[in-house]
């Protein structure tokens, strides 16, 4: 039942319309770098890793998109699509990560003639996605042992197939626990303004036949206060060297609500969340959104005309906060400055 969130094929990039569900399940083709760009901004595709890996094939869309019948053609078209993908969206380090990846793999390989040079940049986004989907699975891996029969899960937004190339970060940990024939109960938050958790988790959870319960957002102090809820576990979109993780907003809300009733918080997130060059969550760059999402949510007024709006769509979770960040290679413990640390020379290796 794995989703193909991002998609190529024979040439053509694919996404699932994320903002059409859960009524209408659609893919869509972006023919030019231009609509790679609004998809990304518009959130018809999202998550940290997705939008990592469309930016890559996105680039390829470039190439296609206009003619590129030399070499330098080639780089120029690269170069010009990567500067204009990267002003998609700030937070998300995974999307600067793979256009630099690709930027990188375009340079090193600027001595092939012109097809050559194309199909390595393929082969290089290809990889870029297969290699998501194993990280992934081996996330799923090491989160699964923490889920133990009849625990009650908490996640926040969505942090599933939808937001990575197939399988998921957070979600992943509950799909492996499935898989592994373990009992337990996911409780979604909604996920203000945009309903992800309700929209994109619950089903997400729905259609592997695991047992969700969807909750407004302001009701998961009273899930953990009745003691239904003994883990959360949530997705991230930058994570700082320190440990500090960005993450949809309201997150803060989850961590500090867990952290008052003693209920272990993880982040889970491949290593290429990371950003080895921030050192603390203060620097992490957060978005704010048009108040329109706020004041007419899903093209219904619900606030007065002229009302002011502050609609970050980010929040940062203090380390201290978190007791596992879950990877590919491991769940990640404090302190984090040194367990973090220790992955920063391998974490760009193939996995």
């Amino acid at each position: 039942m794995a989703l193909e969130t991002v998609r190529w094929q024979s040439g053509s990039l694919y996404i699932i319309d994320q903002t059409l569900l859960p009524t209408e399940f659609r893919e869509i083709r972006l023919a030019t770098v231009d609509s790679v760009w609004e998809a990304i901004k518009s959130l018809r595709v999202r998550g940290a890793p997705a939008i990592g890996v469309c930016a890559a094939f996105g680039l390829l869309v470039a190439i296609r998109e206009q003619p590129c019948p030399t070499t330098d053609d080639v780089l120029n078209a690269i170069r010009n699509a990567a500067d204009s993908l990267a002003t998609s969206r700030p937070t998300a380090v995974n999307l600067f990560w793979a256009l630099d990846r690709m930027r990188s793999s375009a340079e090193v390989h600027a001595h092939l003639d012109r097809d050559a040079l194309v199909a390595r940049l393929e082969s290089e986004a290809v990889e870029i996605c297969e290699e998501d989907t194993r990280r992934c699975r081996a996330i799923g891996e090491h989160g699964a042992s923490l889920i133990c029969e009849g625990t009650g899960v908490l996640t926040h937004c969505n942090a599933g197939g939808l937001a990575t190339a197939s399988y998921g970060t957070a979600l992943a940990v509950m799909f492996r626990a499935h898989e592994l024939g373990k009992r337990f109960e996911v409780f979604a938050d909604e996920t203000r303004p945009l309903l992800q958790g309700a929209r994109l988790t619950a089903w997400e959870l729905m259609r592997a036949g695991i047992d969700v319960t969807v909750i407004c957002d302001n009701t998961a102090a009273q899930v953990m206060r009745e003691g239904r809820v003994q883990l959360a576990v949530v997705g991230a979109d930058r994570i700082a060297a320190n440990g500090d993780a960005a993450n949809k907003i309201g997150t803060y809300n989850v961590a500090l609500i867990a952290h008052a009733h003693d209920i272990p918080f993880y982040v889970a997130a491949p290593l290429s969340t990371i950003d080895f060059s921030i050192a603390t969550g203060d620097e992490i760059p957060i978005e704010l959104r048009g108040s329109e999402e706020v004041t007419h949510g899903f093209g219904r007024q619900t606030a007065p005309d002229g009302v002011k709006v502050y609609s970050p769509a980010f929040d940062v979770t203090p380390a201290r906060l978190i007791a596992g960040i879950i990877t590919e290679r491991g769940i990640l413990r404090p302190p984090y400055d040194a367990s973090i640390a220790a992955m920063a020379g391998p974490q760009t290796a193939t996995f």
